[in-house]
């Protein structure tokens, strides 16, 4: 492709793209969110917050992503394995990621550790 067709597409893009910009910002809908962002940064700066501290007063529950990343790397406990045990006298099934599960424990007192640790069917990461 020479240099100059080259130029005249992008030129036809950049009107193209020009158009489609001009027609979003007579959408009502653009403008409303430009407001609301506009009104909530100056909010955030006089009270002095990021947007991770407005995420986080909105959303407790869940840790941001900058929590999460300190604790990771923060030398934070990994998670246990998950061991997967079938009792093969009921069937029944325990998942566990510790050893103080109650019907784990029910399992050792009544037929030994040794036996029902030989029931572990799987461990996941």
């Amino acid at each position: 492709m020479s240099l100059l067709s080259e130029y005249m597409m992008k030129e036809q893009m950049l009107k193209q793209i020009q158009q489609e910009l001009e027609q979003m910002e007579g959408d009502q809908r653009l403008k409303s969110e430009l407001e609301f962002k506009e009104r909530l940064e100056a909010l955030m700066q006089e009270f002095d917050k990021s947007a991770s501290d407005v995420i986080d007063l909105l959303q407790p529950s869940e840790p941001s992503t900058s929590t999460a990343k300190s604790v990771a790397t923060g030398g934070g406990r990994r998670k246990r394995k998950l061991k997967i045990y079938k009792n093969p006298n009921t069937g029944e099934v325990v998942e566990t990621r510790g050893g103080n599960q109650k019907t784990l424990k029910a399992w050792k007192d009544q037929y030994g550790t040794d036996t029902v640790e030989s029931w572990l069917v799987r461990t996941e990461g």
